[in-house]
């Protein structure tokens, strides 16, 4: 039986930078997808590429990728629809407007340049933003990309470097007996590899719990919105303090918003949005942008994300497995690291180090008690971790449920609008 140098479960954009970044370095990998490269949160994703208001910890990992998706096309083939428009985050009081302020100071020290803009500025530069906006910080250098292009084109470019990735192979159990890691697939088949990446995603604490470090990671359904195409004019990526909507528009004029959460059943595998988030995100979108009073909802979204109760991903080595390194839990703010963590993973892999410093993101910032350490392999699957751990942060998702045989792509006009089937026009933002 061959051995891989390295075997990645997952084939998020995590898992597919990581392999093409090793087939960069001659590493022989093997990457395991349940599903297809990109089909969770990799895609679903609201496609933000940003490094303003990220937690100070991740600003080194963020610059990092910020190099790597100015260089896209050339690494993958593709420029995945990327843009540095700018990232514009909004305030709506003073307190917000002094804590945009206290950020751009910090920020500087990770050479991040982020330019104040106040209240009759704004108006001059952004005359569309509604009245409730006081001010606000521009990053000229961050934009978005489309999220369904960029996992698969990573996949793509490492297939061609001389990558095994498998697509619709679930890895059912993993071991370690001192020397190897032994992948037990949904097809029969078993792989072999010196080393392990658990870039599972939403699924990543079960794969950490197989090698007694269960985490508390709860599950996330971001409540996206799209609208037909209408005339181009809001450039640059739009946020708020406290991030409860975000908004941008692509050249061919349809506009992407989000904002609140829907529904997620990890172990289903099932997501979709709720009418209620939907029709609170569309009169925050209107409020920021009166101009899209009129845009048309033509369709609505989810899928799952994995979150962790600080808000911070798992990036790094095992504490109990040498060989094995976690990347997992990013909290609905991965999209922009994928391609430096990809790079960081492939480091630690193959040099044992990296000089982007991650220790902020250690499994072992999460305490293993007596018995949850004791579980291993399916019996982890059976009584898994983030079951027992929720109560150290429960959302609003924690008390939705599934209905079965409901679809990811989930159109919910019916359930917003009765008098509207899933098939009829599309319905404006600003609907009573």
């Amino acid at each position: 039986m061959r051995t891989f140098d390295v075997a990645i479960i997952g084939g998020g954009l995590v898992g597919c930078s990581a392999a093409l970044h090793l087939r960069c370095r001659d590493a022989s990998v093997v990457l395991l997808e349940r599903g297809q490269c990109g089909s969770q949160a990799s895609g679903v994703n609201y496609g933000g590429v940003r490094q303003q208001g990220r937690d100070l910890a991740e600003l080194p990992l963020a610059r990092r990728s910020r190099r790597i998706w100015a260089e896209l096309e050339a690494l993958v083939g593709t420029d995945c629809e990327f843009e540095a428009t700018g990232h514009l985050k909004l305030a709506r009081s003073a307190a917000e407007m002094a804590a945009l302020e206290e950020y751009t100071e910090r920020a500087r020290d990770f050479d991040l340049k982020l330019e104040r803009i106040g209240p009759d500025q704004i108006r001059e530069r952004f005359p569309w933003l509604g009245d409730a906006i006081v001010g606000g910080s521009f990053c000229a250098e961050d934009g978005h990309a489309n999220p369904r292009l960029v996992a698969p084109a990573f996949a793509r470019a490492a297939i061609a470097a001389g990558a095994d990735i498998r697509e619709g192979t679930e890895v059912l159990e993993a071991t370690h007996d001192d020397h190897d890691f032994e992948l037990r697939l949904s097809d029969g088949a078993t792989v072999r590899a010196r080393q392990l990446i658990n870039a599972a995603g939403a699924w990543g604490s079960t794969i950490s719990a197989w090698f007694g470090e269960p985490v508390p990671e709860d599950v996330l359904a971001p409540n996206m919105c799209v609208t037909d195409p209408i005339p181009y004019f809001l450039a640059p990526n739009l946020g708020v303090c406290g991030g409860d909507i975000y908004v941008r528009q692509i050249r061919r004029g349809n506009v992407i918003f989000g904002g609140g959460v829907g529904v997620a059943d990890r172990d289903q595998i099932k997501a979709r949005p709720l009418a209620d988030s939907t029709a609170q995100a569309a009169r925050l979108a209107v409020g920021l942008v009166p101009r899209l009073e009129t845009a048309q909802v033509i369709r609505t979204w989810s899928g799952i994300e994995g979150v962790m109760p600080d808000g911070l991903p798992v990036i790094g080595p095992s504490g109990t497995s040498p060989g094995l390194i976690h990347a997992f839990g990013f909290s609905g703010h991965g999209f922009q690291l994928g391609p430096g963590v990809g790079a960081v993973l492939c480091e630690l892999a193959l040099d044992g180090a990296t000089s982007t410093p991650i220790a902020a993101f250690g499994i072992n910032r999460f305490p293993i008690t007596e018995n949850v350490a004791a579980l291993r392999g399916p019996a982890a699957r059976d009584r898994s971790a983030h079951e027992r751990s929720t109560q150290q942060y429960k959302g609003p998702i924690l008390q939705q449920t599934m209905t079965k045989g409901e679809t990811t792509w989930f159109s919910l006009l019916a359930d917003a609008f009765p008098e509207r089937s899933c098939f009829s026009p599309a319905w404006p933002l600003a609907a009573p």
